[in-house]
């Protein structure tokens, strides 16, 4: 009985880590890479270079000047939006959502400016780190409920894994201090075994959380047991500041949103603000929505201040002091999104994300290289085995050289050239179709050489690439304290030292009997 319950568990564990796997290879290194969304955005404009070290400037002066900017030039609009500079974000935000016309819909207007001088900042269009962020679970060039879905369902899968691959773990302490190199699919085991290990409780947290970010598209139920209109309706009811109120039409000549002001800061001073929206600034409904930061707490929602723009009282107070069940759920989705997170905490979730990389890698490849080596010398390849070969290539390897032609296409493609950020995006889905295409006919010992050379020579001129085009360079980063874009050229070096002695370790490995048998047939 024994017996057999460890051979299920080792068959459910191979076959719910085989079918996902290069889905959850996807979703692992675009989350991983999220973790410094924001310091990839900086990267990915090199306009804001000059200002990327936090201004500290008092934020009731920064919010006078948007109120009076905005007053100024877009009275009549029909939503106010200011972000205020952060550590990670240097930026004054002052923008402004002017009303619909019939059968068209509004857009933005925002101006970036530097929080010291006040000057506009024109930068790139680019999706930056978003890019990453939305792909690791929206993924693209597909619907996003129908992506979410298939999101989740790997994410169950994956946890299944993880719990089976518990239960037939004989030697789970062993395994932390045990690689043996050059020993074929056992060397592939051990280092599947090691980088499951040692992160293995950031692998159970991150997968149950990350379902749990996406519970009410599993299970909608509660919400339509109890509102009439489901999801949506309690979402409205869980998230009132996300409502907007409906203009009154009444024009309003004196808006109080200065006294609103001094009562926040009067009654929270101690509180930073995170940015300000107002519906209706000049409407007798006005509504002015404060954000606050959460620092280093663990919650997922800004604590918002309502106040009414017409009387200036506060309206409300929205995730100030939650539920118990709310903060639970609010927890579990800034554990998840590490947002909660300083900088060596985030280096941490960054470290252990590329463990689960290399955990999910291990797998496949070590799947492939065990039914190549119990293959006779005169056996051909199945066409399932081929598949999977060819899918690992084009994952583990077309992922990362794809990335890199993402961030060489922000720094190559003309700076105004209109719908540059979807071409970003395009150079990084053509360069992993055109990986793809290259391991459907070269997947074999080879095959995986060449990529790792070129990921290898992608990764190494990247930091060049940016000095060329730029005025930063690894030099002047570290002589100016810009520590946040001289970790992103140093990360690109050890990515193509990396490659590099992967390419020189799958040129002096040996190959296996059937690749033997093939190359003697052939000479």
């Amino acid at each position: 009985m024994k017996d057999s319950f460890f051979r299920s568990m080792t068959w459910l564990h191979t076959w719910v880590g085989l079918l996902f796997c290069w889905l959850l290879w996807l979703v692992f290194f675009a989350g991983t890479l999220s973790f410094f969304r924001q310091e990839i955005t900086l990267w990915s404009k090199p306009e804001l270079h000059q200002h990327s070290m936090a201004v500290q400037s008092a934020q009731q002066d920064l919010l006078d000047y948007g109120f009076n900017r905005l007053n100024t030039e877009a009275p009549d609009a029909a939503r106010w939006w200011i972000s205020l500079p952060s550590e990670r974000n240097p930026l004054l935000r002052v923008s402004h959502l002017p009303y619909a016309q019939s059968g068209e819909k509004a857009s933005w207007v925002n101006h970036n400016l530097a929080a010291d001088s006040k000057t506009p900042i024109t930068t790139r269009e680019t999706k930056g780190g978003s890019f990453f962020y939305r792909l690791h679970f929206d993924l693209h060039y597909m619907d996003r409920t129908t992506a979410r879905w298939i999101v989740c369902l790997a994410s169950l899968f994956m946890l299944v894994a993880l719990i089976s691959g518990i239960v037939i773990h004989k030697r789970i302490f062993k395994d932390m201090f045990q690689f043996r190199a050059g020993k074929g699919s056992r060397s592939w085991l051990d280092g599947h075994n090691l980088s499951s290990v040692l992160a293995l409780p950031f692998h159970l947290m991150i997968t149950y959380t990350g379902l749990i970010t996406l519970i009410f598209t599993l299970f909608p139920y509660p919400a339509q047991t109890v509102y009439e209109d489901g999801v949506k309706e309690f979402r409205k009811d869980f998230y009132p500041e996300r409502q907007r109120p409906q203009q009154s039409h009444e024009a309003l000549s004196t808006p109080a949103f200065a006294q609103s002001l001094d009562h926040f800061f009067t009654n929270w001073p101690e509180q930073p603000i995170s940015r300000i929206i107002i519906d209706h600034p000049q409407d007798a409904a006005a509504v002015m929505k404060i954000y606050g930061a959460n620092r280093s707490e663990i919650k997922d929602e800004q604590a918002v201040w309502l106040y009414s723009g017409k009387t200036g009282e506060l309206l409300n107070t929205v995730h100030l002091e939650d539920s118990a069940a709310a903060q639970l759920y609010g927890g579990m989705i800034a554990m998840h999104t590490g947002r909660l997170a300083s900088t060596g905490l985030r280096w941490l979730y960054f470290l252990c994300g590329l463990a689960g990389c290399a955990m999910i890698a291990t797998g496949c490849v070590m799947w492939a290289k065990r039914i190549r080596e119990r293959q006779k010398p005169t056996q051909s390849a199945s066409f399932g085995l081929k598949l999977v070969e060819s899918l690992n290539l084009a994952a583990i390897m077309g992922l990362p050289l794809a990335t890199s032609a993402f961030f060489y296409a922000n720094r190559l493609l003309p700076v105004g050239h209109s719908g540059r950020a979807d071409q970003e995006v395009l150079a990084f889905f053509l360069t992993w179709a055109a990986t793809a295409l290259f391991a459907a006919k070269w997947r074999n010992q080879q095959g995986w050489r060449t990529l790792a050379l070129v990921n290898a020579l992608a990764w190494l001129l990247l930091p060049l690439c940016n000095a060329l085009t730029t005025q930063g360079n690894l030099i002047s980063y570290a002589s100016n304290g810009q520590w946040a874009l001289f970790m992103f050229d140093i990360l690109a070096l050890l990515a193509a030292a990396v490659f590099f002695w992967q390419s020189n370790k799958l040129q002096s490995a040996p190959q296996t009997r059937p690749q033997r048998a093939r190359t003697e047939r052939a000479a």
